[in-house]
């Protein structure tokens, strides 16, 4: 069961941030297309991220665009994967999202990915794919204005 809960990230958490997202082993980042800077206008103009602290340390990260409409980011750092950290991460980003009155919401992903299998159990639908096997999803509000159901929580599925 998860005892950390996630909470809003500040500018001085962009290092820990980034040292999560340097320290996944799928979808790497192997060039500089992101770097700390890029972290700023995300939690702090455009939309807002969460982080997830063990000991004080950064250990999973979330960030979503308000004016892109997407999920920017969300990781987990090894070791600390099967926690529930994601999940919650997910599911107070997408709140925040759908609070601000947005009705969908989208998200690429590498195919054959945990992360695929993730937001496919959370209820997100694939749009499309590129040729480079990137996938892109997309999450409705529902029309009285809720989120989704998670569909690990459905009679049936498995957590």
């Amino acid at each position: 069961m998860m005892k950390n809960e996630p909470r809003q990230a500040l500018r001085t958490d962009i290092p820990g941030m980034h040292r999560v997202r340097l320290a996944v082993r799928e979808n790497p980042l192997t060039s500089n297309v992101i770097r700390e800077e890029h972290y700023v206008p995300e939690i702090e103009v455009s939309g807002r991220g969460w982080v997830i602290e063990e000991a004080g340390e950064i250990v999973a990260f979330a960030v979503g665009n308000l004016h892109k409409r997407n999920i920017w980011a969300l990781f987990v750092a090894p070791g600390h994967e099967r926690k529930g950290y994601g999940r919650s991460l997910h599911d107070v980003m997408v709140q925040w999202l759908f609070e601000q009155g947005l009705d969908s919401l989208w998200l690429s992903t590498g195919a054959g990915t945990r992360a695929q299998g993730f937001y496919e159990m959370a209820g997100w639908s694939f749009s499309r794919q590129l040729e480079d096997g990137e996938r892109f999803y997309e999450l409705h509000r529902d029309a009285a204005g809720q989120v989704p159901a998670n569909k690990s929580n459905l009679p049936g599925t498995r957590p």
